[in-house]
């Protein structure tokens, strides 16, 4: 067998020799012994354990031939399981198993410590008692742990895409006809890199706190939790900010901090400034804001905010409204950003606005939290707010979708919008025509709904943050709503499958379009309107064939109903 690995893979004759020899030397030998299909956090941890039980931890793990876990399983190749755990600096060697069991290899090998995870402490399946048996026989000793914290390669295969979303034919035919193409938005990036963008509002620290979850108190029926790892992420405005230049813009942040001397302001400017971020951060509070998650496992248990809202006062708003008034002349776009805190106030908005709109192309807008306004934006280009916001704030939970977003484009007079829908996706809105004076301002809505083009959701948090700034980098860059939602929707998608705040690079998002089935070249002998044809008639066919008792509720949302009148 290749040794890839310092020697470390060996058969089985050659690892049983090893572990005689180090009995003989009085080295304690443990062994671990599984599938292993794919390594996982649970079995770094479970392996970290058997390792400091002893001197010499030997892994066998079950051969392909073996494994009887279902259909395709293994995942992975016995050789590139066996690579995998030979490259963990805490394993010494490893053994591919030549047998359904481990049984004849304990008998043989007899480790002094055999280590299996908790979920087989009390078993009675038939091959862990005779792995049981065999080490007891010889005078060994069975210790259970799974390092405190528990995966299943099964189900994480499982959750494994089973297809492609993108290769709908829905979804590819409103590609085409707003446009959309891996070549378009590879241009759009590409005019986007060296815009220049301001982005405007609270700057917030993401603290993650990792736990193992033990269970419950003894002292009181609450979680008890031991504490293993906690990182700090710089978020809000900030991550928006921080967004824009991963993408190739030039980015600025305009923010309140707690002077130089707080070292939370300190954390956030370095990290901008690590970052090519240009930044000013008035000193205007007395702490940055804090919001504090805890872990465990893949879960968040709970989040705590150490939060105080603090308004800019007039002199903080006057420095703020004169950079902004100063540099609008240069800018290519300006992202507004209210998490509610007291950056972005009212009487912000009405002195800067006007100049903003004046001079700058793009204005865009988001809120987060129930602290913050969205009426506050008035003739704006794009508002991003999800459902649940849009309808809070108009206090409408009953009309269709497309009415509640009229009414804020009327009310706020902007140009676009974009309601995020969460696993549905999103809804894309906007107006007949972009002239003011024109009937078709104020008297219809077109709608496109794009799917969550996310596969598999690790965190949700700053998924907004990363479709702010791709949608509107990208409308700076001339693309049009559609175009510019589909790559604010790519971005929101790498997002999500990242723990924690982290800022979406270009090259990451290159990476996703070009692996996208719905932007390629269509065939040759389509047309958009022989397209539409087909889709015409494949939904007159399912029309067809639903009785009056199956029709949807009529406040459902459905694609042929999004045009809403005044």
């Amino acid at each position: 067998m290749t040794t890839n690995f310092q020697g470390k893979i060996l058969d089985r004759d050659e690892v049983v020799r090893i572990a005689a020899t180090g009995r003989e030397n009085g080295k304690t030998i443990v062994q671990c012994h599984g599938c292993f299909d794919i390594v996982h956090p649970g079995h770094i941890r479970y392996l970290e354990f058997a390792r400091q039980q002893g001197d010499i931890l030997i892994v066998s793990l079950t051969g392909d031939q073996d494994v009887n876990k279902g259909e395709n399983r293994p995942y992975i190749p016995q050789e590139l399981r066996a690579e995998n755990l030979a490259a963990l600096m805490f394993v010494d060697y490893v053994c591919i198993n030549p047998s359904p069991t481990a049984v004849d290899l304990l008998s043989e090998l007899q480790p002094d410590i055999y280590v299996k995870g908790r979920e087989y402490e009390g078993s009675i399946a038939p091959g862990f008692v005779a792995e049981k048996s065999a080490v007891e026989s010889y005078g060994g000793r069975i210790i259970y742990s799974s390092g405190e914290i528990v995966f299943s390669s099964t189900a994480l295969i499982e959750a494994l895409p089973r297809s492609n979303a993108g290769q709908s034919h829905e979804l590819r035919r409103a590609c085409w006809r707003a446009d959309i193409s891996a070549e378009t938005l590879n241009e759009l990036l590409d005019q986007a890199r060296g815009l220049r963008v301001l982005v405007v509002g609270d700057a917030i620290l993401d603290r993650y706190i990792f736990c193992d979850a033990l269970g419950i108190a003894s002292e009181a029926p609450v979680v008890s939790l031991a504490h293993r790892d906690e990182r700090s992420y710089v978020g809000g405005a900030a991550i928006v900010a921080r967004h824009v230049a991963a993408l190739g813009a030039k980015s600025f942040l305009l923010s309140a901090g707690a002077g130089c001397d707080d070292p939370d302001t300190r954390s956030i400017t370095d990290v901008l400034s690590g970052e090519g971020v240009d930044h000013h951060l008035i000193t205007a509070r007395p702490a940055i804001v804090e919001k504090t998650r805890f872990l465990a496992e893949d879960s968040k248990l709970f989040k705590v905010d150490r939060a105080q809202r603090c308004p800019l006062d007039s002199i903080a708003q006057r420095e703020a409204a004169t950079i902004l008034e100063k540099q609008s002349g240069e800018l290519d776009a300006v992202i507004l950003c209210d998490f509610g805190y007291g950056m972005i106030t009212e009487s912000l908005l009405s002195r800067v606005l006007p100049t903003l709109r004046q001079n700058v192309p793009i204005v865009t807008a988001d809120v987060s939290g129930g602290r913050a306004n969205l009426m506050n934006f008035k003739n704006v280009d794009l508002l991003c707010p999800t459902e649940r916001e849009i309808r809070a704030m108009l206090n409408d939970y009953d009309s269709g979708l497309a009415t509640v977003a009229w009414d804020l484009l009327e009310q706020t007079q902007a140009r676009h919008i974009i309601v995020t829908l969460e696993k549905r996706g999103m809804l894309v809105f906007q107006r007949g025509g972009q002239d003011r004076a024109s009937h078709e301002w104020s008297a219809r809505l077109k709608g496109e709904q794009l799917p969550a083009f996310a596969d598999n959701a690790v965190d949700h948090l700053g998924c907004g943050d990363a479709l702010l700034a791709a949608s509107t980098l990208a409308l700076a860059a001339g693309g049009t709503l559609m175009q510019s939602a589909y790559l604010g929707n790519a971005a929101a998608a790498i997002e999500v499958g990242i723990l924690g705040n982290k800022p979406v690079e270009r090259k990451q998002l290159l990476d996703w379009i070009n692996t996208r089935g719905e932007l390629r070249s269509p065939d040759l002998h389509e047309t958009p309107a022989t397209v539409d044809a087909r889709a015409a008639a494949i939904a007159s066919r399912k029309h067809s064939r639903i009785e009056p008792r199956d029709a949807a509720p009529s406040t459902s949302i459905a694609p042929e109903i999004l045009t809403q009148g005044h």
